[in-house]
């Protein structure tokens, strides 16, 4: 059960799951926790009581903050928010802004006040902002005075809801408070399962949800594959591209870097140019991001310096197997595949061995277990598809919403959504959300499978397979195909990409319906929204 509370508000414990619908938890007493401390305080304090309080901590295009300096910046806001707005341990905080150095300061500032932070998109709108507030009760905002418009309307909705505005030098924005803050602050120390962050998840598969997490969850992230698989020092420089509320991008971008000391580059823009030329210019040597942008990077990656480059760690959706080796051939570093999800804050699973076994998204990371369940949850063996179960230090629990919570937590594993199989060395191999299987005349037939031969042919700049309803057939196999540029786009070629398939892989595989279209749709993570797609039919 929970230990004591240090929250006077105690709304997002009071909208836990029943306790017997949690995961099991396992590996927390390895990690060695103290039963009471502040995820922020171990991330910024120790490390300048260590004596990194010079170190870069942040770098951006504008500005770069040493640890000190991150660390008055988040005690100032801290601050602010318990003296001007009133602010009590529990509230809730939503975070509104690209990945910037205040952006930071601000999510760190949340957790030393006791807030829980809910950062968002940026590219959110009204009703979706409106939908969080709501949903996590949020009762205060710091926010980019650049997005400020769909919020203000948002608002609209929650009259109580108190704003700061930041990147402003209004004389009530959050920097003109902030100065007349000393820069000293009395750190909350919460339990280690008091909540430290509401995450939402991106929505691709229908209303976004609502994930909590601990703060033992928020340093259990970093304390397994990281530490474990990276061996982070002082000296690297993190890039990434995911916003805080992807959570991919709250770890790549801040809980690890901070926990080892060493620093990170916040773009708010992360285009393919800009993400090379950090590399570049701030010698990045962790680059975390998704197949889309390692895709986009690789024609680029010969005009740039990526020699700093380590670690090249994908997430977020499928990595093709074009893409690994096209990344390879063009920096000459072995990308590694991964899979993590909102609901368990970060990644689980990783290829370190990509070499020896391309394509496979890898074993579990150290921490966590994995297998593959059919739908009685019984395991299945090498070879056969099922369902992806997992177990580790953190673990899924939806706010207010426990038949969501029965479905992804079953006999205390958490079930990820995705069908995977394992091979006879115990690496997990991918095949489909396990919504995204297509059943086609009693087969079934992973579209990722199908994207992958497709993606060899030399016209062939994206793609992506879903499953389309038919009569006799239950599903067809179809195939929404962007071409390189001077590529006819005719029946002819179409032919030529159906037997392509039909001569890599099991004929019956083969797409019957191919659409050539100028752009996949994405989502605001950068992943192909398949959903989408089958609505364009």
């Amino acid at each position: 059960m929970l230990d004591p509370s240090a929250f006077s508000d105690t709304f997002a414990r009071d909208h836990l799951p029943p306790f017997d619908l949690w995961p099991q938890f396992e590996g927390l007493d390895a990690l060695g926790y103290p039963k009471r401390f502040n995820a922020a305080v171990e991330l910024i304090d120790r490390q300048v009581e260590a004596g990194f309080g010079p170190r870069l901590a942040i770098r951006t295009p504008a500005a770069t903050w040493t640890y000190e300096q991150l660390l008055d910046k988040a005690n100032r806001i801290a601050a602010v928010l318990r003296d001007d707005l009133g602010l009590v341990p529990g509230n809730r905080v939503l975070l509104r802004s690209a990945n910037n150095a205040m952006k930071a300061a601000a999510w760190l500032g949340v957790l030393k006040a006791g807030g829980i932070a809910v950062a968002t998109m940026p590219l959110l709108r009204t009703a979706e902002l409106s939908y969080m507030l709501g949903k996590a009760g949020v009762q205060f905002a710091l926010c980019d005075v650049r997005l400020a418009g769909e919020l203000d309307k948002a608002a609209e909705s929650a009259p109580a809801l108190k704003t700061l505005y930041f990147h402003t030098d209004a004389a009530d924005g959050l920097e003109a408070r902030m100065a007349r803050k000393s820069g000293a602050f009395d750190n909350v120390i919460p339990s280690h399962d008091d909540v430290a962050l509401i995450a939402f998840t991106s929505g691709t598969t229908g209303q976004s949800k609502a994930t909590v997490h601990f703060h033992r969850d928020v340093l259990a992230i970093a304390d397994c594959l990281p530490r474990h698989i990276l061996k982070p020092v002082p000296d690297d420089v993190f890039l990434g591209s995911a916003p805080f509320a992807f959570t991919f991008g709250l770890g790549a971008m801040l809980v690890f870097p901070l926990r080892f000391g060493a620093s990170a580059v916040m773009l708010e823009q992360p285009t393919p140019d800009a993400m090379l030329s950090a590399v570049e210019r701030e010698g990045v040597s962790r680059l975390f991001t998704v197949p889309t942008l390692y895709r986009s990077m690789t024609p680029l990656a010969a005009g740039y310096d990526v020699s700093s480059l380590k670690s090249c760690i994908s997430s977020g959706e499928h990595m093709p197997l074009t893409v690994l080796e096209g990344w390879y051939r063009a920096t000459g570093v072995r990308m590694m595949n991964s899979i993590g999800s909102t609901e368990m804050l970060h990644g689980f699973v990783i290829n370190q061995d990509t070499q020896h076994v391309p394509g496979s998204v890898g074993k579990p990371a150290p921490g966590y277990r994995a297998i593959v369940v059919d739908d009685d949850m019984n395991p299945l063996p090498p070879g056969q598809v099922g369902k992806l179960a997992v177990r580790g230090p953190t673990g899924c629990r939806y706010l207010s919403d426990p038949e969501r919570q029965k479905k992804y937590v079953q006999a205390g594993w958490n079930l990820t959504g995705d069908a995977f199989e394992t091979d006879a060395e115990g690496n997990f191999w991918y095949h489909a959300r396990t919504d995204d299987m297509i059943v086609s005349a009693g087969y079934n037939i992973s579209g990722a499978e199908v994207e992958g031969v497709l993606l060899q042919h030399a016209f062939v700049a994206e793609c992506a397979v879903v499953g389309l309803p038919n009569e006799e057939r239950g599903q067809i196999v179809a195939a929404y195909v962007v071409l390189r540029e001077g590529a006819e786009n005719g029946d002819a070629m179409k032919r030529e990409l159906q037997d392509l398939v039909k001569a890599q892989i099991a004929p019956y595989k083969y797409p019957r319906a191919i659409e050539f279209v100028p752009a996949l749709p994405k989502t605001i993570t950068g992943k192909i929204s398949r959903n989408a797609l089958r609505e364009m039919r």
